[in-house]
């Protein structure tokens, strides 16, 4: 049975809705009507992978003519809506993997973050944008991420700097946690700020062992001249 792609959103946008989904940014971005959605079909696939980055580019557009502060790209996908924490994260890196490599044909990095996954200072780039990218799934260990469908969502880092400026991120970042912490019963124990450790053992939720390697490698040459595909 075809799965209504309205549907799908309206359960993301009730998922953030709830009482008690612990993240605040998101709630904001809610109420700002800041997330853009768009529904792909299946997370192992390449097939919308050009739909999804031409998604974010306008996204990127959008949000940086923005004045305010909240705002989210999400993808949700209609499959797999059954899959271990192990399968989620392959599948959520093959997909990052992919349409970045498609922006590389494009774009450089975002100069303002590394480009090296080791790095403390690595955050996803799309357009020159830079992302921190949260992965949702039903089966995650961690509550917070636990929906129904698969979801990648991007959240433009540019947006964290503007609130540690206006001292707002510290507040936040200490609520989210005491909510996290009431829902779950743990803080995720993959957690660290910004500078302290790579960005990519927060990405699918799943706790990694001292052995773990990000597979992702970023394309991008950093003396290309920018394009507008």
């Amino acid at each position: 049975m075809a799965v209504d792609h309205t549907h799908i959103a309206k359960a993301y946008l009730d998922f953030i809705r709830d009482k008690e989904f612990p993240c605040i940014a998101a709630k904001a971005a809610l109420s700002e009507n800041g997330i853009r959605i768009l529904v792909a079909d299946h997370l192992a696939c390449p097939k919308d992978d050009a739909d999804i980055l031409q998604f974010l580019y306008t996204f990127v557009d959008a949000f940086r003519k923005a004045g305010d502060l909240y705002h989210s790209a999400v993808v949700l996908f209609k499959e797999p809506q059954q899959c271990d924490e192990k399968m989620f994260d392959t599948m959520l890196w093959k997909r990052l993997q992919s349409i970045s490599d498609l922006d590389a044909m494009h774009f450089r990095w975002d100069r303002r973050v590394a480009q090296d996954v080791t790095s403390p200072d690595f955050s996803f780039s799309i357009k020159e944008e830079a992302f921190y990218v949260i992965g949702l799934h039903a089966n995650s260990s961690r509550k917070a991420r636990q929906f129904s469908y698969p979801a990648l969502v991007f959240n433009p880092h540019e947006q964290f700097q503007k609130l540690r400026a206006a001292h707002k991120y510290m507040p936040m970042r200490q609520a989210v946690r005491k909510r996290d912490l009431k829902l779950s019963g743990s803080i995720n124990p993959m957690l660290a700020d910004f500078g302290e450790a790579s960005e990519v053992f927060q990405y699918s939720g799943v706790q990694y062992d001292s052995t773990w390697k990000c597979p992702f490698i970023a394309k991008h040459d950093p003396n290309k001249d920018h394009s507008s595909p």
